[in-house]
């Protein structure tokens, strides 16, 4: 989604590589929950990169009408070892936006 877009190209480079590597890892059947979590009873997962010490997060859902893909809603630099219900709630109103604009 476009705030997950946005989160991405405002990193740096290097930032933006790892970011990259681990979601080829992911998406080569590698579910490792330092990478890949589900976020207690939700539908939202968050998806993991630690670079030069600094936790950058996606947050995301699965749309399992098209194939099982993974939708990325939006990303963040997460500073707390809990991931705040702020940041939850808002992926839950961009995969409830998603599937409104889907249908």
């Amino acid at each position: 989604m476009d705030p997950a877009n946005e989160f991405i190209n405002s990193l740096p480079e290097k930032a933006k590589k790892k970011i990259a590597y681990n979601i080829n890892r992911v998406s080569n059947g590698e579910m490792d929950n330092e990478l890949f979590k589900k976020l207690g009873d939700t539908d939202i997962w968050e998806f993991r990169t630690l670079f030069n010490g600094v936790k950058y997060r996606l947050l995301a859902f699965w749309d399992t009408e098209q194939n099982s893909i993974v939708v990325a809603t939006h990303g963040f630099v997460k500073k707390t070892q809990k991931t705040s219900q702020q940041e939850i709630e808002r992926a839950k109103a961009l995969r409830a936006e998603y599937y409104y604009d889907k249908n």
